[in-house]
């Protein structure tokens, strides 16, 4: 039997681990919101990558070696899309910054995986949402560890410079200058109501521009009938 030698296996790192990016609504509007207002803020910053339920494979020829942060942030990487984040092809630059909207169906064993693994791989800032309970938790990097930040409310992140508040239990985001930053939903009603604002004003704009027509006809019939008396307007 032969047996070739110095044949390369080739690798294959899957897109998908099969699992949805959500269990349920709730989970999913809190991904989407983070992830929207996160693209929205760096989106002039063109090395700045955001990206939602990505796998992410730190560590070449190891396809089992991978996590799907909800979402992620990567400093210094250009946007674009992915089927993947592959960071031996990313200037071996990893996620710096990663979310997670927990659920129901989530345990502490799913919690400590992924602590452990953000931990080994060199995030920096790890949040935790969980939106059933309204509890938001974060670690810092400190050397080679994460660890836990005493009090998240008001937090900002160095990395971000967002603002982190519990609003009762709903997470919103907030600029340093205290700005809110809304979601989709709240800046398309903001949308609807300007829209009918702009419409209205265009409408008064029209129905004051008729009245000076009208005006201005009754003035230039009473200055003719004053021309038929012999009389001229300007005396």
């Amino acid at each position: 039997m032969s047996v070739e030698v110095g044949v390369r296996r080739e690798v294959t790192y899957p897109e998908s681990d099969g699992k949805p990016m959500a269990d349920n609504t709730l989970q999913a509007r809190y991904i989407v919101y983070i992830y929207d207002a996160l693209e929205g803020l760096f989106r002039d910053e063109p090395d700045v990558f955001v990206a939602a339920d990505l796998l992410w494979y730190p560590v070449e020829g190891e396809p089992n070696i991978r996590v799907a942060p909800d979402v992620m942030v990567v400093f210094g990487r250009p946007k674009g899309d992915r089927r993947s984040y592959l960071q031996w092809r990313e200037d071996n630059i990893p996620p710096q910054v990663v979310f997670e909207v927990w659920s129901l169906s989530n345990i502490l064993k799913d919690f400590v995986e992924k602590l452990n693994f953000y931990e080994r791989y060199g995030v920096e800032e790890f949040y935790l949402y969980d939106p059933d309970a309204g509890r938001f938790e974060g670690w810092i990097r400190h050397g080679d560890k994460l660890v836990a930040i005493d009090d998240t409310q008001g937090w900002i992140s160095p990395r971000l410079g967002i603002k982190f508040v519990l609003e009762g239990k709903d997470l919103v985001l907030h600029t340093q200058t205290s700005e809110r930053i809304p979601s989709y939903s709240e800046l398309r009603q903001q949308f609807i109501e300007l829209r009918k604002e702009v419409e209205a004003e265009r409408q008064r704009a029209e129905q004051e521009k008729q009245r000076a027509e009208r005006e201005r006809q009754r003035a230039e019939r009473l200055a003719q009938r004053l021309r038929e008396l012999g009389i001229e307007p300007e005396e």
